[in-house]
């Protein structure tokens, strides 16, 4: 529950802290001196979003601190624990504050956080139902959350949620695929040519490089095998002299001279193996001459290999060396085109899948529904009879229409009826209620959500806006029975409805040098008293407004 409220410089509040109790508080005060004011800066406090404004005239900047119980409230508390904000108390704090520049900071027990934070937490610890509330009540989409609410169905709603992204990320999927795959029918079929020729022609990696050097070889085989010939003549086999037979007389000459000095037996120990080298170079020479092959058939096949080679690469804009890697990127660019096919025929089963899924999970939720809805339609009338709309009938009109297009709420079309008269027909809510009787409607529902969903601050900002009378009496009469179970405040005109608080602020404002200011103060037994009085018969307070007044406080705490 809501234990106090700080508010500075935000509005006409100059200073205020207000300190709050269980059961029900009513808010009164003069119009125009800020009833609501309260309201709005616990909403802002809640996560709602920060205007500069909204901060007083004077002042740099505003500030809003709320203090909360939260032993009773698991969620809240799971929530502060997953977020690491739990501290060791009872109570969590929380605080805006909004600068001149239109910057907001937001803190959770005083830890920076930011203001969709704040509003995730405020959901598990107020419900704020405005004076506009009513009008809600007449948009189809407000009356599906009202069902939900009364439903508490989370899981169903989150599980037709769930489908229904699926569902809308596969068809973005495939739209995209879809839209790539038109763009890329020319570039397919364009790839495809070029991979089929470059495929036919089958150059393998380093081909070119290899296929060069062949070339290069076969076209000077003849000048390779005369050069062989003729050094072999000259170091091995022509008549005569020869490099070997030389180097064999210098290595005999250096190996005689060793007998007569030793240090010269390294030279002729490099001559006998420069003889042994020239003698192997020689074989080698020999062997390589014999497998040289002077083939023009082959070098005429080479040579066009070649040709070919040089005339894809101009045409492919690339260099030789470079047309195997080439074709390797065609054909992956291509593989990926026929994959993107691949995949939207994969996207179209699954999407038909996802629907599937999801018109379960909707059907699921629609039965919910159905059941939640008969049952609130019995309340709902029944508190109408409470609210003096004893002849009027309300239904809830729910079909499920799992042809509608998929969305995040399921295909459920809803419709509140009601018929005002006897012998009128069930007509929708906006045909029919008049402002005051859409109110009574409206506050009912408000009531009997609130009775079904456990959160632990229920706050009603002149929700009785149109009624007056006995009916405000009853309302007084249901807020005040909803304040036993759970914490209300009420900002009200109506005096039936602000004596059926187990306490009361008054709200009034003051002019001092040019500049406003707004004070809400607690009111005990007589000022309470003086304060009924004036919503009875206005400024002018006398002893029977008074009169009124006590009976009036007496009847709605019996």
């Amino acid at each position: 529950m809501l234990i106090s409220l700080e508010i500075s410089n935000f509005a006409i509040v100059n200073d205020l802290c207000i300190d709050w109790r269980d059961g029900m508080t009513a808010i009164t005060g003069e119009t125009g001196a800020g009833k609501s004011i309260a309201i709005d800066a616990l909403s802002l406090c809640l996560g709602e979003r920060a205007d500069a404004g909204a901060i007083r005239p004077t002042a740099d900047r505003a500030q809003i601190v709320a203090q909360f119980n939260i032993q009773q409230l698991a969620k809240a508390q799971q929530f502060l624990k997953e977020h690491m904000l739990n501290n060791d108390e009872q109570d969590c704090i929380l605080r805006r504050v909004i600068s001149r520049s239109g910057r907001s900071k937001s803190y959770i027990n005083g830890v920076s956080v930011t203001a969709s934070q704040l509003k995730e937490l405020g959901e598990y610890l107020i419900a704020i139902h405005g004076q506009h509330a009513h009008q809600l009540l007449l948009k189809t989409e407000h009356q599906l959350h009202l069902i939900d609410a009364y439903a508490g169905h989370t899981h169903l709603q989150a599980a037709v949620k769930n489908q229904f992204q699926h569902y809308q990320q596969l068809q973005r999927e495939y739209a995209t695929l879809l839209k790539e795959q038109q763009a890329k029918a020319a570039q397919q079929q364009l790839l495809e040519y070029q991979v089929a020729e470059l495929d036919e022609f089958s150059l393998e990696a380093d081909e070119f490089k290899q296929i060069e050097e062949e070339q290069y070889r076969l076209s000077h085989s003849q000048t390779i095998i005369n050069t062989c010939q003729q050094e072999l003549m000259a170091l091995y086999e022509q008549d005569g002299v020869t490099v070997l037979s030389q180097l064999q007389h210098s290595a005999q000459q250096f190996n005689n001279l060793t007998n007569v000095d030793s240090n010269l037996s390294n030279i002729a120990q490099l001559l006998e193996e420069a003889v042994v080298q020239v003698e192997e170079a020689s074989r080698e020479i020999r062997d390589y001459a014999d497998r040289v092959d002077q083939d023009p058939l082959r070098l005429q096949e080479v040579e066009e290999r070649l040709s070919k080679i040089m005339d894809l690469s101009r045409k492919h804009h690339v260099r030789p060396e470079a047309l195997y890697e080439h074709h390797q990127s065609l054909k992956a660019q291509l593989d990926n085109i026929s994959s993107d096919n691949a995949r939207i025929d994969i996207l179209e089963q699954e999407i038909a899948q996802t629907l599937s899924a999801y018109q379960q999970a909707a059907m699921a939720l629609s039965d919910s529904r159905s059941q939640s809805a008969k049952k609130l339609q019995k309340l709902i009338s029944a508190s109408m009879d409470d609210l003096a709309m004893k002849h009027c009938k309300f239904a809830i009109e729910l079909q499920p229409k799992p042809e509608l297009r998929p969305n995040s709420e399921g295909f459920d079309a809803i419709e509140f009826l009601v018929s005002t008269n006897p012998g009128q027909p069930l007509q929708a809510l906006a045909k029919v209620a008049s402002g005051g009787e859409l109110s009574r409607i409206s506050l009912a529902i408000q009531v009997i959500i609130a009775e079904k969903v456990t959160t632990p601050t229920l706050i009603f900002d002149e929700v009785d806006v149109g009624i007056s009378g006995p009916t405000a009496s009853q309302v007084g009469k249901l807020l005040r029975k909803l304040g036993k179970s759970t914490q209300v405040i009420c900002v009200t005109h109506l005096p039936q409805v602000a004596c059926s608080g187990h306490q009361q602020f008054f709200v009034s404002k003051k002019v001092i040098k040019g500049e406003t200011f707004t004070s809400m103060k607690p009111l005990e037994d007589a000022h309470r008293v003086d304060e009924i009085a004036r919503l009875i018969g206005g400024e002018s307070i006398s002893e029977t407004t008074r009169a009124s007044a006590k009976e009036l406080l007496a009847i709605q705490a019996a």
